[in-house]
């Protein structure tokens, strides 16, 4: 009798190039992520890894290569794709003169997600925003916005989240929550993809870690694996003295 077909892999990235001009940014990456993984990518600014994101979440296409999310194209514009991906970058898409209900309404909106006013009130208290719901986010602090912009994130309910940097300029409270959010969608076995240069934080969330020099993966380990000495050796062999 044969077996049904197993699911494709939560997030597929075959021999990915994108270049600007004379410039190549990534350069032929490939990757596979099955359904719960969490992947950890550091590297040096200017490795490419923030484009790289974006190819992922189909805001940029590559030069040549293919990404795909659950199994479809998300450079073709895929709708489906699009609603499986939720996206945290130092941009939090949220509108200054709008409430945090407002914000979370908006898009709950655009993705036609049943029941929004209870889906946005549930996730404003998850991440300890419901007190300050009806306040314009222009006089939220910056861990306040990017707490909402978690929620924002997750209003459509993803199967994949991808963060570019989502500790930068966050207060101690704020990463706290930040972590104790990420931890849980982990348990929930969200697939989840972050760039960050905090070694500390990457190794302890994730379950792989990559290592992202020049637009190129030089490291792939099993986060367990991770030894902080000897990866800062690693880290330095690739990259000389360029800091995180």
């Amino acid at each position: 009798m044969e077996q049904a077909n197993s699911a494709p892999p939560a997030v597929e990235i075959v021999s990915v190039v994108k270049r600007f001009g004379y410039l190549t940014a990534v350069d032929g990456v490939s990757l596979t992520l099955e359904k719960g993984e969490f992947l950890t990518i550091f590297g040096p600014n200017g490795a490419g890894k923030t484009t790289l994101i974006k190819i992922m979440a189909g805001l940029t296409n590559p030069s040549s290569g293919s990404a795909r999310i659950n199994g479809r194209p998300v450079q073709d514009h895929d709708d489906e794709a699009r609603r499986d991906i939720g996206l945290i970058s130092h941009q939090t898409f949220t509108y200054g003169q709008l409430t945090a209900m407002e914000n979370l309404l908006f898009f709950a909106r655009l993705y036609g997600v049943e029941e929004p006013s209870a889906r946005c009130q549930g996730l404003l208290e998850e991440v300890g925003l419901s007190k300050r719901s009806h306040e314009p986010v222009r006089s939220f602090s910056r861990g306040m916005l990017q707490r909402l912009s978690i929620a924002r994130a997750l209003v459509h309910d993803p199967s994949i989240l991808l963060l570019d940097e989502p500790f930068t300029g966050l207060d101690q409270h704020a990463a706290e929550t930040l972590k104790r959010q990420l931890r849980r969608l982990k348990d929930e076995r969200r697939t989840l993809v972050m760039i960050t240069h905090n070694l500390e934080q990457g190794v302890a969330l994730g379950t792989r870690v990559v290592l992202q020099v020049a637009g190129k993966f030089v490291l792939d380990t099993p986060a367990e694996s991770i030894d902080p000495v000897q990866f800062g050796k690693v880290y330095f062999e690739k990259v000389g003295q360029e800091h995180y």
